[in-house]
């Protein structure tokens, strides 16, 4: 590695005393193994750092890559532990690997992993305030803290006259991007357009057995030769290619349900304002809503006893960081002043589905944040 990757990696005294204070708060620290199997990223993380993966492969063709992130890895570590399925916590302090134009490859990230607690709302509330004590560690005292909740929109989406196929591909597009807006306009005009080229066998998939439509398809690609394309698994490539056969069986997105879907995504504010326009929509949607917007209230409540201030967060129904394995809350911490594509100083979120996808029997809760330490340092950078 250049000098100015091993510098850019190298653990200063205020990183591993912020790390020493999540020790004394009962966080045992870990330290997962810089090579990881590549599948579990490709799979589970966002675009973004999927196209920024280094990515190799042993002898007898397993790919790999250098962590890009630690929450897998953690989680990994941790299903793999006695204390699978058990509350456990844990705080790191380690290097990452990600392509950068502008930017050390490889860099520092803290962070806190916390596992199998069913108190969520009291949990996310801790994730928040420990972020901030990072922020004020290195003297950020009044970080800009942006917040939303994923598990808001799946709620909304459960609740509408929806294709479970429309369902799936709304959600799982929310942490995809930022905004939906584009994700709308492609869906509606995908079904505008025509049908594909290969429609007849998109029909013939779409009533048949799930698991062995896949296992079809999967047998046809790697047939073919094909083992990824654009940083896809050939298991993700053919859930894309099956989901198309679902999607085929609608004619549009009714132009009544994309004004919900758009009503709910300009909803924003403080969370005690989100929280009083979600009530009013969910009077006019449904019920449904109700049990999503409690834990969004207690959440607040809870932040609040930990002395943050509702009125300090700027919450949106809208946002999101564009990780696959989100489900609930999700937020970032800036500092005040900078650009908007300067990249978080402290950024995490709730992936209660992740252990499961990652071999758990049964779901466990999941919740956790990371410290951009070379952007606390001043030093910069692109995620």
């Amino acid at each position: 590695m250049n000098e100015a990757v091993t510098m850019a990696a190298a653990p200063d005294a205020r990183a591993e005393a912020l790390v020493a204070s999540y020790e004394r708060a009962g966080y045992a620290r870990v330290a997962p193994a810089l090579l990881q199997p590549a599948e579990p990223f490709l799979d589970l993380s966002g675009e973004d750092i999927r196209r920024r993966m280094y990515l190799t492969t042993d002898p007898s063709g397993r790919e790999f890559c250098l962590r890009p992130d630690l929450t897998i890895p953690v989680s990994r570590d941790y299903l793999a532990s006695p204390l699978a399925g058990k509350p456990a916590s844990y705080c790191y302090l380690g290097s990452v690997f990600r392509h950068r134009d502008d930017a050390p490859n490889e860099f520092l990230q803290a962070g806190i992993e916390s596992f199998g607690r069913t108190d969520t709302a009291a949990t996310d509330a801790e994730m928040l305030a420990l972020g901030l004590e990072a922020a004020t560690h290195y003297g950020v005292d009044s970080p800009r803290i942006h917040m939303g909740d994923v598990g808001l929109f799946a709620a909304l989406i459960s609740a509408l006259d929806l294709a479970p196929a429309w369902k799936r591909r709304l959600i799982k597009d929310f942490n995809r991007k930022k905004s939906l807006a584009q994700d709308l306009d492609r869906l509606c005009l995908a079904t505008a357009n025509g049908r594909p080229e290969y429609q007849g066998v998109l029909t013939a998939l779409a009533g048949a057995d799930p698991k062995g439509a896949h296992e079809l398809v999967t047998d046809l690609l790697s047939i073919a030769g094909i083992t990824a394309v654009g940083g896809r698994s050939v298991g993700e490539i053919a859930d894309r290619f099956l989901e198309q056969a679902a999607l085929g069986a609608a004619t549009s997105l009714p132009k009544e349900t994309r004004e919900v879907i758009e009503k709910f995504l300009a909803i924003s504010g403080d969370p005690d304002e989100v929280a009083e326009q979600l009530r009013t929509l969910a009077s006019q949607v449904s019920d449904a809503l109700n049990p999503a917007i409690d834990l969004l209230e207690s959440r607040t409540g809870f932040l609040a006893a930990r002395g943050v201030d509702p009125r300090r967060i700027s919450f949106s129904t809208a946002f999101g960081r564009g990780v696959d394995y989100y489900t609930g809350m999700e937020f970032e911490l800036h500092q005040p002043g900078a650009a908007e594509d300067a990249g978080p100083l402290v950024a995490g979120g709730r992936y209660d589905g992740l252990l499961t996808r990652l071999g758990a029997s049964s779901p466990i809760p999941a919740v956790g944040f990371a410290v951009w330490i070379e952007r606390l340092n001043g030093n910069g950078g692109a995620a």
